[in-house]
């Protein structure tokens, strides 16, 4: 990677505060499967429309959600593929941490 300018940096790391939230994160899961509206996201989360509306502006404003108004409805998708390849990038590392340290826990449990 080369190295960033500082408003470079500023960006990616608004980007990333973006996506600390772990709302937002359950947001975009969801958007994962298929496109949305607010009132479906809101049930699935169970949290009101209000709520749901404001993160999703957000992810909106930093181009990481995509809306599409069709009728009277509007509805959400990811907006770039990349947003979910990172999300299986992050989770992915996760789940081998989790699954790495739970071999050595359970390893630990046989030796008690």
């Amino acid at each position: 990677m080369k190295p960033m300018p500082p408003q470079v940096i500023d960006q990616v790391a608004s980007y990333f505060q973006v996506l600390s939230e772990p709302m937002r994160l359950r947001l975009l899961n969801l958007l994962r499967e298929r496109e949305y509206n607010v009132g479906e996201l809101a049930q699935a989360c169970g949290t009101t429309a209000a709520n749901v509306s404001r993160h999703l502006s957000l992810m909106t404003k930093h181009g990481i959600v995509a809306r599409e108004e069709r009728g009277t409805s509007v509805y959400f998708s990811i907006a770039d593929q990349r947003v979910d390849d990172l999300c299986e990038l992050v989770c992915g590392s996760i789940a081998s941490r989790m699954q790495a340290a739970s071999a050595v826990h359970d390893a630990l449990k046989t030796m008690l």
